[in-house]
């Protein structure tokens, strides 16, 4: 009997150790994208103080909002090439990649501009005038850096559908050091550069960004094991068709990773309405929350990966076996998580901030919520990428709609103003869509798991 009817323990343990295989570099390298934004945060709060902390916070939310449906677009292409590879389909890989090049030049072009016109506007976030100040520079330079990091988002999927995540591992850990050294001669104005404050976390980002695109463009086209995917006789071969395909695909995808990455920009600008205090403790928090979240992702995008390879061998059983194994590690990982921030509250916080009593105790509190959000978190972004893998992209965006947009948002907002519970509100509401977009979409990825093709 098909081992879809009948699990057992050996099945699976294949399945746990090829995810692993798969996710740890991948979990490695969203790890080090989330420290770069975790290392400007420290560099800020200990060499700028609160204030400047709250605004390098607000202006990354909300850059990286407007960056979000080019990043979550792009994420369909390590399903495409994963699909191909299955198919043993070179030519198809090489399409696709090079569409991807000209999707994400559009979407730089589209999402820069869009970018750097919510700064020259950033007035219209009610912050307090040091804040609107700091932020909106702040944004303008983060603009500059879509390009490159789109560019680097559509080279890791390459590397990535090909089951060669090493490669962006490497590079986003060097450009991890790179960003921490140019923070601090940059914000102090070390030997011969000038001290530039505030703007010298955002150059920092800047640089690092570019480094990343250049380092993994140049690996690709000098590696060996790429040039099977990079024989000049494909370069004549058209690649409408693949644009559209990851437009279609991509675009959706790109809006649900909005909707979700929007709820949290938006609770940091509803924050932001109740004080510099409130703002500086909610950066801190979600700082931390955004780690574990980051590292959840590379989960699932090995089940994307995995799950789109199974459909490409028309294995149903296959689709069911990687889905699983993606779950059970994301759920064992986000509850050692949980289990840090409930009992180890005090002293993370204290590894950004010490001289605000005030922030520290807000922050501590947070902190705690996060712990309980966990699960909901990294259930719901595995059945996301699981859903990719199918090609499955339209309904999870109308549930992430739903869950962010119509019930944790509204949600947020009445528990911190008429309720009066203060930022802890705005988090008990963030974590009520959270648990019901994972509630949701589990359910779509099994119930499309079991319709997709006959047991085989």
């Amino acid at each position: 009997m098909s081992a879809l009817l009948r699990p057992t323990p050996f099945t699976y343990r294949s399945e746990l150790i090829d995810t692993i295989r798969l996710s740890v570099p991948i979990i490695i390298a969203q790890l080090g994208v989330v420290l770069m934004g975790v290392t400007d945060n420290l560099f800020v709060g200990r060499l700028l103080g609160s204030v400047s902390l709250g605004a390098a916070g607000l202006a990354n939310s909300l850059s990286f909002l407007m960056s979000s449906i080019g990043v979550g677009g792009l994420s369909v292409v390590a399903a495409l090439v994963s699909k191909s590879r299955s198919q043993d389909d070179p030519a198809a890989i090489n399409r696709f990649f090079r569409a991807g090049i000209r999707v994400a030049l559009l979407l730089s072009f589209i999402l820069g501009g869009l970018s750097a016109l919510l700064a020259f506007n950033f007035s219209l976030f009610g912050q307090t005038p040091n804040v609107t100040r700091l932020a909106r520079d702040f944004m303008l330079i983060l603009s500059a850096s879509l390009f490159p990091l789109l560019i680097f988002v559509l080279a890791r999927q390459l590397c990535d559908g090909l089951r060669y995540p090493r490669v962006a591992m490497t590079i986003t850990l060097s450009a991890l050091l790179v960003n921490a050294l140019l923070n601090y001669v940059l914000i102090k104005g070390i030997g011969p550069f000038p001290e530039l404050g505030l703007m010298g976390s955002a150059t920092a980002t800047l640089f690092s960004r570019l480094f990343m695109a250049a380092a993994m463009l140049t690996y690709i086209y000098r590696a060996k094991r790429f040039q099977e995917y990079l024989k000049p006789e494909f370069r004549p071969q058209p690649t409408n068709a693949e644009a559209w395909t990851v437009l279609r695909l991509g675009i959706p995808g790109g809006l649900t990773f909005f909707f979700e990455v929007a709820t949290f920009a938006l609770a940091v600008v509803i924050v932001g309405w109740l004080g510099e205090n409130q703002l500086a403790a909610h950066q801190i928090a979600i700082n931390m929350a955004s780690v574990t979240y980051m590292m959840a992702t590379g989960i699932s995008s090995a089940a994307a990966i995995r799950v789109s390879a199974a459909l490409g061998r028309n294995s149903r059983e296959g689709i069911w076996r990687a889905g699983v194994a993606a779950f059970v590690l994301s759920i064992g990982f986000m509850s050692l998580a949980a289990l840090l921030f409930l009992t180890a509250n005090d002293w993370l916080v204290t590894l950004y901030i010490r001289d605000n009593v005030a922030v520290m105790q807000i922050a501590a509190s947070l902190v705690i919520i996060a712990g309980f959000f966990q699960l909901s978190d990294g259930v719901q972004v595995v059945a996301l990428g699981g859903l990719r893998g199918l090609s499955d992209v339209n309904v999870p965006t109308i549930i992430s709609l739903f869950s962010y947009w119509g019930v944790a948002l509204p949600l947020s907002y009445v528990l911190a103003f008429p309720f009066k519970l203060d930022a802890i509100g705005v988090w008990i509401g963030l974590l009520t869509g959270l648990t019901l977009a994972g509630a949701l979409l589990t359910w779509r990825f099994f119930r499309r798991v079991k319709r997709t093709l006959p047991v085989m």
